[in-house]
C-alpha cells in the first residue's frame, strides 16, 4: 500500500507529512518507557524483519497480491510507540533506497501504514486481551484479529486522505468499495504471518513479547522427582540473553530478503490495482530516487535478476536494521540518562 507521488495534491501531504511527524515524535518519547538493554537492538531487528516480510508479495486475487504492512507484528512485539518508529524505518528506507512509496509522499505512507495500522491493531488486540482467558493462546488469537482488522483500517484512511487531497477526480464510494474489499483479503494475509510470528517469538521467549508481559512460565523446582511451581517469593531467574534470538531473527531476515523474495507475486498490489482500475493513477509522478542504485529492489549494473534482487534484499536488511538499531540504542540511552541529569539539576 505505498502511496507513490502524485496521488495527494500538496496541501495535503504537508498535511500528512506533519501529522506524522507528531506521531513520530510522540512515538520517541513513548518509545523510551518501551525499550530496555534487551529490546532495543531487537526493536531494530524488528524493523528489518517487516522490511523483508514486505518483499514477500502474495496472491490473494486474479492479478493482485498484498504484503505485510507490519504496524501490528511490530506493536505487539515491542510496543505500539515503538511499533510506529519501526514501520517509519522501513518506509524511510523503501523511499529513500528503493524509489518505494513517494518521498512527498511519505507522511501519508507513515500515517496509513504505521500511525492507522498500530492504533487500529493494539486497541483490538488488548481489547481482546480483557475478555479472553489468559494465556498465549489467546495473545496470538488477538493478535491475528487486530492484524486481520488493521489492514482494512489503513484501505479506509488512505480513501478518507484520498477523498480530501485526490489529485483525480473519480467517484469516491467506488474506491472505498475497491480499497476495503481487497484489503480484507490481504489483512487475512497480514493476519496470517502476524499470528505465526507471535506465536513462534512466545513459544521460545515470551519474555520479549511487549504484548505477552506477565505470561512468562512460572519457575518450577524439582521436588521428591515431581515438578512444582516454585513458590513468589524464590529467587528471579537471571536474565536471558536475546543474541540467539537476535542471530536467528536476522538470518530468517536475510534468507527471506535475499533468496525467497525472488518467487513473490509479481502481480500489483492492492493499491496498485484498484488505482489502475479506477483511474487513480492518472497523475503518478516519477520517484525522485528512479536513479538510487538499488531502485525497484534490485543492483544496478547487475544483470543477473535472482543475484540482483537477492543482493538489493540483503543490503536493504543490513541498512534497516542498522539505521533502526541506533535510532532505538538512542532512545534508550537518552531514557537512561535524563534521570541523572534531573537529579544533578536538583542537586
Amino acid at each position: 500500500m505505498h502511496v507513490p507521488d502524485g496521488f495527494i495534491n500538496a496541501p495535503v501531504s504537508v498535511a500528512a507529512g506533519v501529522a506524522a511527524a507528531a506521531a513520530v515524535a510522540v512515538s520517541l518519547r513513548g518509545a523510551r518507557r518501551e525499550l530496555d538493554e534487551r529490546t532495543a537492538p531487537l526493536a531494530g531487528l524488528v524493523a528489518a524483519f517487516i522490511f523483508a516480510v514486505q518483499m514477500l508479495n502474495f496472491p490473494v486475487a486474479a492479478g493482485t497480491s498484498g504484503h505485510l504492512l507490519g504496524g501490528a507484528l511490530a506493536a505487539i512485539l515491542v510496543g505500539p510507540y515503538t511499533g510506529v518508529l519501526c514501520v517509519s524505518v522501513v518506509l524511510l528506507m523503501q523511499g529513500i533506497l528503493f524509489a518505494d512509496g513517494g518521498l512527498t509522499a511519505l507522511g501519508v505512507n507513515i500515517t496509513v501504514m504505521g500511525v492507522v495500522t498500530v492504533l487500529v491493531a493494539y486497541a483490538v488486540f488488548r481489547g481482546l486481551l480483557k475478555v479472553l482467558p489468559a494465556g498465549r493462546r489467546s495473545v496470538t488469537v488477538a493478535a491475528f484479529a487486530g492484524a486481520l482488522l488493521s489492514v482494512p483500517g489503513a484501505a479506509t484512511a488512505f480513501t478518507a486522505i484520498y477523498a480530501v487531497g485526490g489529485t483525480t477526480d473519480v467517484p469516491i464510494g467506488k474506491v472505498f468499495t475497491a480499497m476495503v474489499g481487497v484489503h480484507v483479503l490481504i489483512g487475512i494475509g497480514e493476519a496470517l504471518i502476524t499470528a505465526a510470528t507471535v506465536g513462534a517469538v512466545i513459544a521460545v521467549r515470551p519474555d520479549l513479547v511487549h504484548g505477552a508481559r506477565g505470561l512468562s512460565t512460572p519457575l518450577k523446582l524439582r521436588v521428591g522427582g515431581e515438578l512444582v511451581e516454585a513458590p513468589a517469593t524464590a529467587a528471579p531467574v537471571a536474565a536471558r540473553s536475546t543474541t540467539k534470538v537476535w542471530v536467528t531473527g536476522l538470518v530468517t531476515a536475510l534468507v527471506l530478503a535475499g533468496f525467497v523474495s525472488f518467487y513473490a507475486s509479481a502481480s500489483p498490489d492492492g493499491l496498485e490495482k484498484v488505482a489502475a482500475d479506477q483511474g487513480i493513477d492518472a497523475k503518478v509522478q516519477e520517484h525522485a530516487a528512479k536513479d538510487s542504485p538499488l531502485a525497484d529492489y534490485s543492483v544496478k549494473d547487475v544483470a543477473d535478476a535472482r543475484l540482483s534482487g537477492g543482493l538489493a534484499g540483503a543490503l536493504g536488511v543490513g541498512a534497516t536494521v542498522a539505521v533502526g538499531t541506533g535510532i532505538f540504542w538512542t532512545v534508550r540511552r537518552r531514557r537512561t540518562t535524563e534521570p541523572s541529569a534531573v537529579t544533578s539539576a536538583a542537586v
